[in-house]
């Protein structure tokens, strides 16, 4: 009798362990339910989610037309070094058989792509045409002009500390009395590009840190239009993370949402601009066209966008669920 007791005990005792795969299939359909339906509350309230999310747009927007004027300036920047070109203005006692030597000697170094000689003549009448002084220059008995070499240097010899480096070796040869590196402009420049990106860097961590503030503040309201449902189901065993996960999709969706419309903002802009812009490079006989958001860059901006959503959102949940206990 007792041998049956103990055996009724044994199997009446058996327990069931839930595998891996069915605690997964479970979690994730959870986080699939609460993804929906935050994004279904989000939708039910079109006026509030719509202030925020145009809110967390702009704060995203202005980062990424930032980095799209900076890479459009680049992009002028590099096709300005490309024009860079170093003149080697030759010693008034220089012959035509050395200029000729000098002109071939340079034609061999690998530093330069063209060479271009400019004679006494040829310089002259080019001051002629550009200068206003034609009659005066023809009263003149000597062609004051010196021999002119023209040089373009490779894409490999571009910065400008190599330039000035060359210019100042070539300074150096017998019969050059000058050489002339026209790239002040483009240092200068490049200087503002790089103060103007630091700028830009400040203004961006600033905004993202506004995209936080925005989105804890978010979701602090929220918790606390939920304080009393949050206070039933603590009290009936739900546990901090099961309370916190619709908070956290909600961080989610807002910046995600927000990341998307910023992108569609800045390529709205870019596309109004690009006519004009295309305009005013024929003007100045260029080929230059805006480059517009790259996709990599607009993927880039929605993981942006998310993290700083699920942050502002973990942070805010973090410091407010604490304070709420079942009564």
């Amino acid at each position: 009798m007792s041998a049956t007791k103990s055996g009724t005990k044994k199997s009446s005792a058996t327990s069931y362990r839930v595998s891996f795969r069915d605690r997964f299939r479970t979690a994730l359909k959870l986080h699939k339910e609460n993804s929906i339906q935050t994004l279904l509350d989000i939708l039910r309230q079109p006026t509030n989610s719509l202030m925020t999310i145009l809110v967390l747009a702009i704060a995203l927007a202005l980062p990424s037309a930032f980095y799209l004027f900076m890479t459009n300036a680049k992009a002028v920047s590099q096709s300005w070094d490309g024009g860079i070109k170093m003149a080697l203005y030759l010693e008034d006692s220089t012959s035509d058989k050395q200029a000729q030597e000098l002109l071939s000697q340079l034609n061999s170094r690998p530093e330069f792509k063209q060479v271009t000689f400019v004679s006494k003549d040829d310089a002259l009448e080019e001051f002629k045409d550009y200068s206003g002084f034609g009659e005066a220059l023809n009263y003149l008995d000597n062609n004051p002009m010196p021999y002119t070499i023209t040089l373009e240097p490779t894409a490999s010899f571009s910065e400008p500390s190599q330039l000035e480096a060359l210019a100042q070796e070539l300074s150096q040869l017998k019969q050059v009395d000058q050489a002339k590196l026209d790239s002040d402009w483009i240092k200068k420049y490049n200087s503002i590009l790089t103060i103007s990106e630091q700028i830009a860097t400040f203004v961006s961590l600033m905004l993202a840190l506004g995209v936080l503030l925005i989105v804890g503040n978010t979701i602090r309201l929220a918790i606390l239009n939920r304080r009393e449902e949050i206070q039933v189901i603590k009290l009936v065993g739900a546990t901090d993370a099961f309370i916190r996960r619709p908070f956290l999709y909600a961080g989610f969706w807002y910046g995600t949402i927000a990341a998307l419309l910023a992108a569609l903002m800045v390529n709205i802009v870019f596309i109004l601009l690009q006519q004009s812009t295309s305009h005013l490079a024929q003007l100045y006989s260029s080929e230059f066209s805006l480059l517009g958001l790259a996709p990599s860059f607009t993927l880039g901006l929605l993981v942006i966008g998310a993290l700083l959503g699920l942050i502002g959102a973990w942070v805010s949940v973090r410091k407010h669920l604490k304070d709420i206990n079942p009564q």
